[in-house]
């Protein structure tokens, strides 16, 4: 049998499309009523499914708990084996079901409701039995699924998992969440770091930053830029204050103009107005720094204008944030 792959592809992505943009007009009153109520639970949003309404329900549990509202995945099967034990009247059910029938939820909704944690729906049926029972049932009907078959659930998978979406954002934002909350739930990962590590961890410190005083000579100058490795050298004053920089560009240069190493001033042919950062910077943004401004290195300064280190784009390779 021969099938038009290109255009399978296409028809099934136009059919759930279509069943996407039927959603906004589900965002009504309640919506927003779950919204509240979730926000408001004082312990754990509890996400329940079947089959593959249960894969998205995990799915929707993990994007809630990284977003601000603790929430866990408890299977319907194993919660009437003990499992139900999780749930307490302070959390709030979010229970997911296409067909509002599912034998499994259903068999736990009395137990529910009898401790008292308010019931939330999705389904695609709003006059199930789940739907019914249910404080808030959140309408998630598709006119078809993109299987030919109208069996595997497709359409009515994807149409929930954009809802669930929609509840973490709406809660995310009403909430306040911020980046660096957003970092402290995902400390392992780029995100993390990128949102959380700071020049300070990643920085060379004390005998490994490359410094000569002014009136160095600039073969002299070169020599420690060598002997440190981090293709530059800031110049100081006897104090420590930064007076300027010398970098493997800055050799180039002075290479074309046939400078003379050993009688020239390191002073003389270093960068004046340098660029710097400081320690409490974050890693990402010093990276963005030397990204615009195309260099490998870059200065760490106090608020007092001493050099207190220096970040190579090395550093934040090994850190994971290139």
């Amino acid at each position: 049998m021969n099938i038009n792959y290109l255009a399978s592809a296409k028809r099934t992505i136009e059919i759930e499309q279509a069943a996407i943009s039927e959603l906004f007009n589900r965002i009504d009153k309640n919506f927003e009523t779950a919204c509240d109520v979730m926000k408001a639970c004082k312990g754990r949003v509890i996400v329940t499914g079947m089959g593959k309404s249960g894969h998205i329900a995990n799915k929707i549990a993990a994007t809630l708990a990284s977003t601000g509202t603790p929430s866990f995945f408890v299977h319907p099967a194993e919660a009437s084996h003990g499992d139900l034990g999780m749930i307490t009247s302070n959390d709030v059910v979010l229970a997911i079901s296409n067909s509002g029938n599912t034998t499994e939820i259903a068999t736990i909704i009395p137990l529910i409701k009898r401790m008292g944690a308010p019931l939330i729906c999705m389904t695609g049926n709003p006059k199930s039995t789940l739907a019914l029972q249910a404080d808030i049932n959140i309408d998630i009907s598709i006119k078809e699924e993109a299987c030919p078959l109208g069996l595997a659930p497709t359409s009515s998978t994807t149409v929930t998992l954009v809802m669930g979406d929609a509840l973490a954002v709406a809660l995310l934002e009403s909430r306040g969440f911020s980046e660096e909350d957003f970092a402290f739930s995902h400390p392992g990962g780029s995100l993390g770091k990128k949102l959380l590590l700071t020049v300070a961890e990643v920085m060379h410190t004390g005998d490994r930053i490359p410094t000569v005083e002014v009136g160095t000579s600039l073969s002299d100058g070169l020599m420690e830029i060598s002997k440190k490795g981090l293709g530059l050298t800031a110049i100081t004053d006897s104090s420590g204050q930064l007076i300027g920089l010398f970098t493997d560009g800055d050799l180039r240069r002075s290479i074309d103009n046939q400078i003379n190493f050993k009688k020239t001033i390191i002073d003389q042919v270093m960068t004046i107005n340098c660029i710097t950062t400081t320690p409490n910077t974050l890693a990402a943004k010093a990276l963005n720094i030397m990204e615009l401004n195309k260099i490998t290195s870059l200065l760490v300064t106090s608020d007092k204008n001493t050099v207190v280190g220096v970040v190579h784009m090395h550093d934040l390779l090994r850190a994971g944030l290139i």
